[in-house]
């Protein structure tokens, strides 16, 4: 007999809807309205402080869609380092013939490049494919699985050896996600004179820069950071990834991300302010989307609009750049002035006790 407490179970989380945020670029323009689900009350008046700041500048947040792709890494082995070699160059060389194996698996995989290591006589193939609007976990893997019989079925100096080898990276920090991409890579930035940084702020460019430099930079490398230098990417991820349904876990890489700096302007008193996320894996189709709040969040986000593939799912990493830009702007503000953070949990948790 089930237990019928296990059924139909929900975590209940504290969301709100913030902004609207001015957002422009390359997947989405206009004033949108973005959700975030968290236990860390302080984020919604962080990120509505960086939402409002948008809204002073023409053209608010840029964001531009640079690449996409999402990757599984399957793994076969050989007697030899050289035979995996001569494999590998057979392998890369027939894209065409493997993507009619992948089409088998889905009208929406694509197939777009394939990047061989070799260790030993081990070989990692790392398969990147186009996914349209789903984030692609369960539609990579399921092409990857045709896949690999058939290599096996040309090479057959090659045994199998994981359907996933690591080489992905999938839900571990890594150097190769940064470097090959995995996910959607978005770029946030925005232009702030110094009168929006002195009065909405209350800091200035040479704060900034320098706060950018001694704690994301050098204090990053000190904590051996890999290919990661920002304050808090994970905290405003995190609560978009919930409240439109994604794969949490996802933070983990979506995390690794630059905060980058310049002071701008005839007296640099201006702020230039982006956020580099190379590796933002979201969906606007597939599991956990069909939840009645998360289809109400994404219908509202304007990403279950009738576009061409792949245009929801771009438009949805544009928002959620925006929005980390937005946490990771009015943060940085308030680590400039000795205690105003620390003021701001006491004032909106411990007043909740």
């Amino acid at each position: 007999m089930s237990d019928k407490r296990d059924q139909g179970a929900f975590a209940q989380i504290p969301m709100k809807w913030l902004g609207p945020l001015r957002i422009s670029g390359n997947v989405a323009e206009g004033e949108v309205e973005v959700p975030l689900a968290t236990y860390e009350t302080t984020l919604f008046p962080s990120v509505k402080r960086g939402a409002t700041v948008s809204r002073l500048v023409e053209g608010g947040i840029r964001t531009t869609l640079v690449d996409e792709r999402m990757t599984r890494s399957i793994l076969f082995e050989a007697d030899s380092a050289a035979e995996a070699y001569e494999a590998a160059q057979r392998i890369c060389a027939d894209l065409a013939g493997l993507q009619e194996v992948v089409s088998s698996t889905s009208r929406f995989a694509r197939l777009i490049d394939i990047s061989p290591e070799i260790v030993g006589n081990l070989l990692y193939l790392r398969l990147e494919f186009l996914t349209g609007d789903a984030a692609g976990h369960n539609m990579v893997t399921l092409a990857a699985d045709a896949l690999m019989p058939h290599i096996a079925s040309r090479e057959p100096m090659l045994r199998y050896a994981s359907i996933s080898g690591n080489y992905c990276t999938d839900k571990k920090p890594s150097a190769v996600n940064g470097i090959r991409g995995r996910g959607k890579n978005v770029i946030a930035e925005i232009v702030l004179p110094e009168e929006v940084l002195r009065r909405r702020l209350r800091t200035s460019a040479e704060r900034m820069t320098d706060l950018n430099v001694r704690k994301n930079l050098v204090g990053g490398i000190a904590a051996g950071s890999l290919r990661s230098a920002n304050a808090h990417y994970a905290n405003m991820l995190l609560g978009f990834y919930l409240a439109t349904g994604q794969d949490a876990a996802n933070i983990v890489e979506g995390s690794q991300g630059i905060t980058h700096t310049e002071r701008r302007g005839n007296n640099g008193e201006d702020l230039y302010f982006s956020c580099t996320i190379p590796h933002l894996i979201v969906g606007s189709v597939g599991n956990g989307k069909g939840l009645d709040f998360v289809s109400e969040n994404l219908e509202r986000l304007g990403c279950r609009d009738d576009r061409e593939p792949g245009e929801n799912a771009r438009r949805l990493a544009g928002l959620a750049a925006a929005t980390v830009l937005c946490g990771e702007l009015s943060l940085m503000a308030a680590q400039t002035n000795p205690g105003e953070l620390m003021a701001a949990h006491v004032q909106f948790e411990r007043s909740s006790r």
